[in-house]
């Protein structure tokens, strides 16, 4: 049996990338995984189909983060196949790349209801429902500490979720449950080479201190070890998880 077995867990935007690389180590850790997705059901149904083949548990739900009144039904239908819900990983995100110059109003209030407005209710939400001793891990980045042009909201919406990590952190203690932050480097993702040039790529892994981009699964395994039990002692904290790219 693995470590989560017995545990109900959600994931938002698993159907890819880093997402995809928690819900399978979650599900191959034993715990009975739901993750949504946004649009593309076709790879949510590729990572449920190797969920299961690989001999474990996960159900895809389509959901836009930015729709508060779909959070109810979410974790709703994330807590049957456990009987209820004990993990939540808030993975879902955006980059916008422009300029602050460019910026419309428009598109701000887009990003934050996607990056912040959303996490932050069903981060209301997972303290509301999760059983003792549960796990909240939100995804951030290290664009937080290292920032650069063009990535202003983003960026920013990110050190607000840690701020609200921390705070929570505070308020769910009391329950044991713990609230943490995993901030990724340059990982090897679609919007990772879709926001960055070819040459940028190469500048970074050349500060990086092990050599290279990241991998989802090298994030995923530092997700797996916040939601299981080893990590008890552990909140409030913002893991960076970027191969020694700042040290």
């Amino acid at each position: 049996m693995g470590v989560l077995t017995g545990k109900g867990a959600l994931v938002t935007g698993g159907s890819r990338g880093i997402g995809a690389a928690i819900v399978r180590r979650l599900a191959a850790d034993g715990a009975a995984v739901t993750f949504t997705y946004a649009s593309s059901s076709a790879a949510a149904g590729e990572v449920v189909d190797e969920v299961k083949a690989a001999g474990g548990q996960a159900v895809a739900v389509q959901a836009d983060q930015a729709d508060l009144g779909a959070i109810g039904e979410v974790f709703a239908l994330a807590a049957e196949p456990a009987g209820g819900l004990d993990i939540f990983v808030c993975n879902a995100a955006t980059v916008m790349p422009k300029l602050i110059a460019d910026v419309t109003e428009a598109e701000y209030d887009e990003l934050m209801a996607g990056n912040l407005k959303g996490p932050y209710f069903a981060l209301q939400k997972a303290g509301s429902v999760l059983r003792d001793g549960g796990r909240i891990i939100n995804l951030s980045t290290l664009n937080t500490v290292l920032p650069g042009p063009s990535i202003s909201l983003y960026a920013a919406s990110k050190a607000a979720l840690e701020q609200f990590s921390a705070v929570a952190a505070r308020e769910f203690g009391p329950r044991g449950i713990t609230v943490n932050c995993v901030s990724p480097g340059a990982t090897d993702t679609d919007m990772f080479r879709g926001s960055n040039p070819p040459e940028a790529m190469e500048r970074v892994i050349g500060l990086t201190a092990l050599g290279r981009l990241g991998e989802p699964a090298d994030i995923a395994d530092v997700v797996s070890f916040l939601a299981g039990p080893d990590s008890r002692w552990i909140t409030g904290q913002n893991l960076r998880v970027t191969g020694g790219l700042v040290l």
